[in-house]
C-alpha cells in the first residue's frame, strides 16, 4: 500500500554500512556532490566524527580510524574525492566474506559418529603403539572417553563390555581390555529436561 508523503525502508536503498543508519549515508551522498575539495574535505572530516558517534565500540580498536575512513569511502561507492588521511586502497576487503572453515580430517567420512573423529584417531594411533606405559595410559583415556560418548549419545548398552569389545574390533584386536583389572571412571548420565521444575504446592 503506497500512501503519499510516507517512505518506507523497504522502498530505499539497501544500506551499505547499516551500523551507521540512513542520516549518515545521505551526509555522504551530499558530500561527494559538493563542488569544490575543500569542502568535500571538511564535510568528510565531520562525517567520521559523526560515525564514531554511531559505533563507539570500533574506539577499542588500535586502527579505528583506518577503520572509519575505509567505511567512508566505501559508502561513497568510491566517488568522494578528497585527500584522504589513510590508505583506503584495500577498503573493500571489508566487504568480503571469509573462506568455509575445513572439516577437520580433510572433509573425510566420520564412520562412528558416536565417537567422533578423535576417537577414530586414537583407534590409528593405538594399532601402531608398541606396548608400555605409554600405550596403556592412552588406552585408559579413550576407553574412559568412549565410555561417556556412549552415555551421552545414549547408544544402546552403555556397560564395559561394549567399550572393550568395540575397542578390540576398531583396533582390530591390537588392544584387549581386562575388564577384571580396568577400572572406569565414574560416568553419569545427564538427565534429561523437558523444561524447568515447578514448585510443588503445599
Amino acid at each position: 500500500m503506497d500512501i503519499e508523503g510516507l517512505d518506507y525502508n523497504t522502498q530505499r536503498e539497501p544500506l551499505l554500512m547499516p551500523e551507521y543508519g540512513r542520516e549518515i549515508q545521505k551526509m555522504v551522498d551530499y558530500a561527494v556532490t559538493l563542488p569544490s575539495k575543500q569542502e568535500r574535505q571538511r564535510c568528510a572530516e565531520t562525517i567520521v566524527r559523526l560515525m564514531v558517534t554511531k559505533v563507539p565500540q570500533l574506539r577499542e580498536n588500535a586502527d579505528y580510524e583506518q577503520t572509519l575512513w575505509d567505511h567512508l569511502y566505501l559508502m561513497s561507492h568510491k566517488q568522494l574525492d578528497i585527500d584522504w588521511p589513510y590508505d583506503v586502497s584495500e577498503a573493500e576487503k571489508i566487504l568480503g566474506k571469509p573462506q568455509p572453515m575445513p572439516l577437520p580430517g580433510g572433509g573425510t567420512h566420520v564412520r562412528l559418529r558416536h565417537y567422533g573423529r578423535l576417537i577414530e584417531e586414537m583407534f590409528e594411533k593405538l594399532k601402531a603403539m608398541p606396548e608400555g606405559e605409554e600405550r596403556d595410559e592412552l588406552v585408559r583415556i579413550t576407553a574412559n572417553q568412549m565410555k561417556r560418548d556412549l552415555v551421552n549419545w545414549g547408544h544402546g548398552s552403555m556397560d564395559d563390555e561394549r567399550v572393550a569389545s568395540d575397542l578390540a574390533r576398531f583396533t582390530d584386536g591390537k588392544i584387549q581390555l581386562n575388564l577384571n583389572e580396568f577400572r572406569f571412571d565414574k560416568t553419569a548420565a545427564t538427565p534429561a529436561t523437558d523444561g524447568p521444575r515447578r514448585k510443588k504446592r503445599k
